[in-house]
């Protein structure tokens, strides 16, 4: 399994950045990435600067957005729906994406009940629920 630390992902964020911006060619992860990172133009001035955006906190304590968890989500939920897993999650998040009549609030919705879900479970000690996730998606 591939765990990335904190300065990895963020320098992953700069990077397609960087590369999207200079038209270079991107990986397929990459190219994932950069159109989250289009849908998110307020995280430019953090994505152009690699070495502030390591250095930056955004603890709760800060009062901003994490702009790379933020994406980082956004890529997980993608990932997630495009190999449907937990299974039901591909049905789930296009009926609601129907609803809401925007695949992006969609997955603003989404990023709610995983958030909801990886809090229980470190609460808990136990693993992720996977269809209590899935039905905090449907009640959405």
């Amino acid at each position: 399994m591939f765990t990335p630390s904190q300065h990895d992902v963020r320098r992953f964020f700069c990077e397609t950045y960087r590369k999207h911006e200079s038209r270079a060619i991107l990986t397929p992860l990459e190219a994932i990435a950069r159109d989250w990172v289009l849908q998110h133009p307020e995280y430019a001035t953090e994505l152009r600067d690699v070495e502030a955006a390591l250095a930056a906190d955004y603890g709760v304590e800060q009062g901003k957005p994490n702009p790379f968890l933020h994406l980082s989500m956004h890529l997980s939920i993608a990932e997630q729906v495009s190999i449907d897993q937990p299974p039901g999650i591909r049905a789930a998040y296009l009926a609601l994406a129907q609803r809401l009549d925007s695949e992006h609030e969609a997955h603003h919705q989404i990023m709610e009940c995983l958030g909801e879900m990886i809090w229980q479970s470190q609460r808990s000690g136990l693993p992720p629920d996977g269809a209590a996730y899935i039905e905090c998606i449907r009640k959405r």
